[in-house]
């Protein structure tokens, strides 16, 4: 079993010097709870990086043209899956208490999503569903995996109910498995820079509703997006996400100050119907 993220240098360009990386690491299926903005727990399930449960999932980074070994530990009693959106398929079968390894390639700039593709969408919506990042950027990067729930859904579907997803009304809005306040207390979502610094926000949406970001006082450029590649090279201030979607921003600030991020979606502001204690944080420009 693979404990430790390692990496390999290779060299590939016949012209120059170019570095890709064999990146070996390990990510750990876990069912825990996951505690609500009102107090609430519900069922939850996260890929992390150790056997101890985390509400977070675990991110992946690599650069352009890596290759990634990734062994996936199953440490529940039931059979989960894995896949890799917008890539070959990689789906396969985690056995109870067992692990598989899977090999992947990532040539060009992107946010894939690894999920679990068994009884799905069950397991993804359940929490299982996590960013792998794929770029040579060195600059401030921030990260958001954007998730919603109906709580009284998550414990439904973990003892084998079914729901009819037509009737789907999410009760609850995290990224990076927090919610208003707590959302600016992780130093991953929150934007905090200076004028002029370039900085990139990797964002993927493993829920199942419809989100629309909104940025305050700056426009941002679309780097990447996975459903509408023709979108690259826009300017907005407002960027509508769909489930499994992912995209890539870059943001350069004019001008100093606090501004809101946010839902345009206003229910997605609030948790447990209590407002503002969903999607919603500030960026800090100095």
């Amino acid at each position: 079993m693979l404990h430790k993220a390692f990496v390999c240098i290779l060299t590939l360009h016949l012209f120059g010097w170019s570095h890709a990386a064999v990146v070996y690491d390990t990510v750990y299926i876990n069912k825990g709870l996951i505690t609500m903005v009102d107090g609430s727990n519900h069922d939850y399930y996260s890929f992390n990086a150790t056997t101890t449960f985390e509400t977070t999932n675990k991110r992946i980074e690599i650069g352009l043209g890596d290759s990634l070994y990734l062994a996936i530990v199953n440490t529940d009693a039931v059979v989960h899956g894995f896949d890799v959106t917008n890539t070959s398929s990689y789906s396969t079968n985690i056995p109870a208490t067992d692990t598989v390894e899977v090999p992947m390639k990532f040539e060009d700039l992107g946010v894939y999503i690894f999920y679990d593709n068994a009884n799905y969408p069950n397991f993804r919506y359940l929490g299982l569903g996590g960013m792998i990042v794929v770029d040579d950027f060195s600059g401030t990067q921030f990260y958001w995996n954007i998730k919603d729930h109906e709580g009284d859904w998550n414990d439904s579907l973990d003892a084998g109910w079914t729901v009819d997803w037509n009737d789907y009304y999410p009760d609850y809005f995290t990224i990076n498995g927090y919610s208003n306040p707590l959302i600016n207390d992780d130093p991953d979502a929150r934007i905090v820079g200076s004028v002029g610094e370039t900085m990139r926000i990797y964002i993927s949406n493993t829920g199942e509703g419809i989100h629309s970001l909104h940025f305050h006082g700056y426009h941002l450029n679309i780097l990447y997006s996975s459903k509408y590649p023709n979108h690259v090279g826009r300017s907005k201030d407002t960027f509508p996400i769909e489930s499994m979607e992912t995209l890539i921003l870059e943001l350069v600030p004019d001008k100093v100050g606090e501004y809101p991020v946010h839902d345009h979606n206003l229910v997605a502001v609030s948790g447990g119907n209590i407002y503002p204690n969903g999607m919603f944080l500030t960026m800090l420009i100095e």
